[in-house]
């Protein structure tokens, strides 16, 4: 049975805000490097390695949670658990003296934060009505990650970092998490499981393992996975070396290389919530298509646009929309393409090898090619990125309830 439309509202957004606050403390390394490379004396190369060092283990806890969620039904309080954990790893940043130091903050974050998102959106996918799901998932993981994560945290975190330093901007990342634990342990309530619970409890192990391989035979997950490794890999290189490439390459100041950063966060906060209701109207397929081949215009005009700073934004904000479709890849196609037992593990799957495979190599391999030929590598990287992911993305097959009604009505 569904929730009252007031829960379902209430639980999306708790859910966005825990989720912004996670992208909040993720992205502030990356937001605060032009302050902390110098002071650490780190090379490309480690700046790389610190961003894949928590796409690592983010990518195992993605993964490994969900099935822990599915097979256990504690999502409730691995979220809560995971909340706290993250805001204390956010002080541990903070601490760091060293790149080993840092290092180790970094892949404990990732340990923390992983599981928050295959968890969250199944608690949407169990929770919130069918026609709205695309929204809901588009709310939940994109809304707050990039009004949070994408625009205050590089214009709050800079203005910050310049006024007392970048030790305390993590400290003021990780204070939120703790506020919003607490409103977690008051406000969800656990959907009723159990006979789903007691289901899975009664089959042998050999059906669950044969049960969640039947889960990577569906051609969606697979191609959710490699649009994953794609994308991920786009964004995380964008976050990694984008704010450098601003102001060791274009020579802009980092107050105006936040705002423009700032700006991808505005442009995603948008695309959250727009392009998933656009899918639940004309379809998932289309809109995953178009977004990453749209997306190539942001890296090309980082490396040639020579307008001014307002007119660089402009292109920043639309070529960042690609992030809209990011709840659709991750959560709501595969959501919609397997059994509702196995949601989270599936969830953990696309979400886990984007971050294991596009997260944790990529920013690697961008910081060693930065080191070897210069900052310009990332973003061609990142346009070989968008342009594969687009033609990766025609073999999807379509999902959407309200696309696939009329067909079926028809047959």
């Amino acid at each position: 049975m569904r929730r009252s439309v007031g829960y379902q509202v209430a639980l999306t957004a708790l859910l966005s805000l825990n989720f912004g606050i996670v992208l909040f403390d993720r992205n502030a390394l990356s937001f605060l490097m032009p302050f902390i490379q110098p002071d650490l004396k780190l090379s490309n190369t480690q700046v790389g390695v610190l961003a894949s060092a928590l796409s690592l283990t983010w990518a195992i806890a993605a993964f490994g949670i969900g099935v822990i969620s599915d097979r256990f039904g504690s999502r409730k309080q691995l979220l809560v658990l995971a909340t706290l954990a993250f805001s204390v790893c956010s002080f541990g940043s903070g601490l760091a003296v060293s790149f080993v130091t840092m290092l180790c903050a970094r892949l404990l974050m990732g340990v923390a934060e992983g599981g928050i998102m295959p968890i969250s959106q199944s608690l949407i996918a169990t929770e919130v009505d069918a026609r709205h799901r695309g929204l809901a998932m588009g709310v939940t993981q994109g809304f707050g990650s990039s009004l949070l994560g994408s625009f205050v945290a590089p214009v709050a975190l800079v203005a910050f970092a310049t006024a007392f330093g970048w030790r305390h901007a993590f400290f003021l990342a990780g204070a939120p998490g703790v506020v919003v634990a607490l409103l977690m342990v008051w406000m969800i309530r656990v959907p009723p499981e159990q006979e789903a619970l007691n289901r899975r409890a009664a089959k042998s192990d050999n059906e669950e393992k044969r049960s969640l391989l039947s889960v990577l035979e569906d051609r969606n997950i697979v191609l959710c996975a490699v649009l994953g490794v794609l994308l991920v890999s786009y964004l995380v290189v964008c976050w990694a070396f984008m704010p450098l490439f601003l102001t060791q390459v274009r020579k802009y100041d980092p107050e105006t290389m936040g705002w423009l950063m700032g700006t991808l966060g505005i442009s995603a906060t948008i695309a959250s919530s727009a392009i998933p209701a656009l899918s639940d109207r004309i379809g998932r397929r289309l809109v995953t298509i178009a977004m990453p081949l749209i997306a190539i215009i942001l890296p090309l005009a980082a490396l040639y646009y020579t307008g001014s700073t307002w007119g660089l934004a402009a292109i920043f904000f639309v070529g960042w929309g690609v992030t809209g479709i990011f709840p659709l890849f991750m959560a709501t196609i595969p959501s919609e393409s397997v059994d509702a037992r196995h949601m989270a593990s599936a969830l953990g799957v696309c979400m886990g090898a984007g971050e294991i495979v596009g997260g944790v190599l990529s920013p690697s391999l961008a910081g060693y090619l930065a080191d070897l030929v210069g900052l310009q590598a990332p973003l061609w990287m990142m346009f070989g990125l968008a342009l594969v992911a687009g033609l990766v993305a025609l073999g999807i097959r379509e999902t959407a309830p309200r696309v696939l009604a009329p067909a079926a009505e028809a047959s």
